[in-house]
């Protein structure tokens, strides 16, 4: 496969570069700790979805940290910060912003005023994003896409960086309305948050419970972040890495061609999309630079693949009347589906 560098032969300038991203890297992670105690994995794909340039749903229950984090994570990286309490009421104009009538005093002329919402930002937080009918979940669409939104046939473009950090509760599900599947193809993550250990809920007693709240401090800016999503694309992939990748999200579909396990027959409707392999190689390609490797291995693929996958695995009858999650499945088939030696 073709890669933009090699292994072997980099620039100077190249060198610095990675360098500088790793860094930066470490930086953001040290400040995010300074407030975030525990949850290694969510922030490691936070980080990771900022350097692809994707989106992350995290998926956690009330009190761990979910709004705590982006919050944090858009005061470390410098960055422009929105949040939208999402709502039933809540309409596709509060978040994309509307037009208005200005009236000129002088001349007595009316015209029409684009006032932008909220999504005219670098972080943007939906809390509860499954609280709003889909019509306004909709409206992050075009912007996830394709960073622009049309508000009355006008098209406005949203500068980057821009990531959509959003939230849902998996409990009290009376009155939420489920993300279309189109949306959540959107996310290059769904993340669950877990409740910490009990050492790590002891540390967060005793870092909020005094006087002195701890503040994490800005280590970069947008420029920088923009520069790094390119050097994370220009990290190289094997074919074979490649290959196993696409396989593994393929063999998600039920009627690819292909040994497809009969697990996956059975359980699942709807396996991943072609964006969910792209988003594991982009994903993959991050982790490496994260982790001072110049290449991307089974391992990142093999890492990535369930948080990635969960929410774009869409599962039957068979699988809800068995009491089968799509963490379940995408556990048989990493053990089904091994990595070439």
């Amino acid at each position: 496969m073709s890669t933009t560098v090699t292994t072997t032969h980099y620039s100077v300038e190249l060198k610095n570069r990675i360098g500088r991203f790793r860094e930066k890297q470490q930086a953001i992670a040290r400040e995010v700790r300074k407030v975030i105690v525990g949850q290694e994995e969510v922030v490691e794909h936070v980080l990771i979805s900022l350097f692809v340039g994707g989106h992350c749903l995290l998926t956690g229950l009330p009190g761990t940290a979910k709004t705590l984090l982006v919050r944090t994570m858009a005061r470390t990286l410098g960055l422009n910060f929105n949040r939208i309490q999402f709502t039933p009421d809540l309409m596709p104009s509060d978040i994309t912003g509307t037009d208005i009538i200005e009236e000129d005093p002088m001349t007595g002329r009316r015209t029409w005023t684009f006032v932008p919402g909220p999504i005219f930002s670098n972080v943007l937080l939906a809390d509860e994003i499954n609280r709003t009918p889909p019509k306004t979940q909709s409206a992050l669409l075009e912007a996830m896409q394709e960073l622009s939104c049309t508000v009355r046939g006008n098209h406005y473009k949203i500068n980057p960086p821009f990531f959509v950090l959003a939230t849902q509760n998996p409990i009290e599900l009376e009155g939420t309305y489920p993300l279309p599947e189109a949306q959540l193809d959107r996310f290059l993550f769904n993340t669950l948050l877990n409740y910490l250990p009990a050492e790590d809920e002891l540390r967060v007693v005793d870092l909020t419970t005094t006087t002195h709240l701890p503040q994490a401090e800005t280590v970069t800016n947008g420029d920088e972040i923009l520069d790094f999503q390119q050097l994370v694309r220009m990290t190289p992939v094997s074919e074979t890495v490649a290959r196993y990748a696409v396989d593994l999200v393929r063999s998600t579909r039920p009627t690819a061609d292909g040994a497809i396990p009969d697990f996956i027959k059975k359980y699942v409707n709807f396996g991943g999309s072609v964006r969910a392999a792209q988003f594991l190689i982009l994903a993959g390609k991050a982790r490496a630079l994260m982790q001072g490797r110049f290449h991307v291995a089974y391992e990142d693929v093999r890492a990535l693949a369930t948080p990635i996958l969960r929410h774009r695995v869409l599962l039957n009858f068979h699988a809800e009347s068995d009491r089968i999650t799509s963490d379940e499945i995408l556990l048989r088939l990493l053990e089904v589906k091994q990595a070439p030696r």
